[in-house]
């Protein structure tokens, strides 16, 4: 499993916003991509500026795959402005095995 961690601080005013279409991107990611298996939005309770991302996918190229989507570069596009800062991890998961019951 290919996992991502995006840290985005946004600028307030476009916090509400931001938050509808993030939202939508993830619903979007989870129903038409099968290499997407998670795809969680938080936000901060110390600062609500902050939203993180959780995202699990199959592999790199189910990733891949998502930042070549359209919905993904239609919300990059229209959000890149709304962001002050943008911290993206990534990490292959070891520990604990997916398993099924």
């Amino acid at each position: 499993m290919y996992i991502i961690t995006v840290l985005f601080t946004l600028q307030p005013e476009h916090r509400t916003a931001f938050l509808r279409a993030v939202t939508s991107n993830a619903q979007t990611s989870l129903n038409d991509e099968p290499g997407c298996r998670q795809f969680d939005v938080g936000v901060s309770t110390i600062n609500p500026d902050d939203i993180f991302l959780y995202e699990v996918y199959d592999s790199r190229a189910a990733f891949d795959e998502h930042l070549a989507s359209s919905h993904f570069l239609e919300f990059n596009a229209a959000t890149a402005r709304w962001v002050s800062a943008k911290v993206v991890n990534a990490f292959e998961r070891t520990h604990p095995a997916i398993h099924t019951s």
